[in-house]
């Protein structure tokens, strides 16, 4: 079968490739070690995240995007090639059409540049759709009704939230707080704490195992391993789940701000829907445990977690992908 459509969820912590018929396909981190001996690619995704924090002074292990956008237009391009390149090996002779997402408030100036990426990365013709569109399509939130729906989804470099009706935008809000700022607050509480040096990776770890939005009567724990910022010296130390919130505190407020400015925004009528119907949290971000619970509380909106909620918008291009001729009208800007 020629592979002739591939749709990507270009993220900041990571990148996922979707072929329609086939599911998800690829799912790694967006990282790419570039040695600067030669300004050559040596390794993407899974391999380059290993290098992080272990490289020589001649290689330099980066995340080629901050915040969801290109901060780097070579490696991005370099980065999308490997990506495309490796579920389409094999035929050369179809160009494939690729569906990308993007932050809800990207510039003109920055939807240009991942356009120009994908074509030049091996893309026939590329098209980019705002990540709450895809996102709520991957739901199975029902956007061309004339209904209000919201869609938050928190990725590793923003958190995007958005009204949806009528398959449009009504009001929307792009915060730079994600999975990523939850790490480095992690990060930065251990170190003010306990005077422990971690890495992103550690506070990932931590945040997946014990982590919480909201503070448990029952705390978990977790070991963790650093450097003693005193000594020097490796050191172990016990942290509860409920410092893992308390760590987390600004971040979660930034998030809770960005629903809260998008409802000021939003119309009354459709405000009224999403009283009915609830909000849907989805993206990587959806995973921390109590969130839903958290927003519900201080909103005082129903707030539920999307099925597979890390899959939402790349499953949202596959379905984006297999409406193509509509999509094309409504939501994407291509080349």
């Amino acid at each position: 079968m020629l592979l002739k459509k591939i749709g990507i969820d270009l993220g900041t912590a990571n990148t996922l490739v979707f072929i329609p018929g086939k599911g998800v396909v690829i799912n790694e981190p967006s990282v790419v070690a570039v040695s600067l001996l030669d300004n050559k690619v040596l390794a993407v995704g899974n391999e380059a995240k290993e290098m992080l924090g272990r490289t020589p002074d001649t290689i330099v292990a980066t995340k080629p995007l901050k915040d969801g956008v290109i901060a780097d237009y070579r490696v991005t391009e370099a980065m999308l090639k490997y990506f495309i390149g490796k579920v389409s090996s094999r035929i050369r002779l179809v160009r494939p059409e690729v569906m990308i997402s993007v932050p809800a408030g990207i510039t003109s100036t920055e939807k240009r540049a991942v356009i120009d990426a994908a074509v030049k990365a091996g893309a026939k013709a590329a098209f980019v759709v705002k990540e709450p569109i895809l996102a709520a399509i991957g739901a199975e939130i029902p956007i061309q009704n004339p209904q209000g729906s919201m869609i938050i989804d928190i990725g590793g470099g923003t958190s995007e939230v958005a009204v949806i009706s009528l398959g449009g935008i009504v009001s929307a809000h792009s915060a730079r707080v994600g999975g990523n700022k939850f790490d480095y607050a992690i990060v930065n509480y251990i170190k003010r704490k306990h005077g422990l040096a971690i890495g992103d990776t550690t506070a990932e770890k931590i945040k997946i195992k014990i982590g919480s939005a909201i503070a448990q009567v029952k705390e978990e724990y977790m070991d963790v391993k650093g450097r003693d910022l005193s000594g020097r010296l490796p050191k172990v130390i016990k942290i509860s789940s409920n410092e893992v919130t308390e760590a987390l505190q600004d971040e979660l407020r930034d998030v809770i701000n960005a629903i809260k400015k998008v409802l000021q925004e939003t119309p009354p009528e459709l405000a009224a829907d999403i009283m009915d119907k609830g909000m849907i949290l989805s993206g990587g971000g959806a995973l921390l445990k109590h969130l839903d619970k958290l927003i519900a509380k201080t909103i005082d909106v129903p707030c539920y977690v999307a099925d597979d909620p890390l899959f939402c918008v790349v499953k949202g291009t596959g379905k984006a992908l297999d409406n193509l001729d509509i999509y094309k009208k409504t939501l994407a800007n291509s080349k």
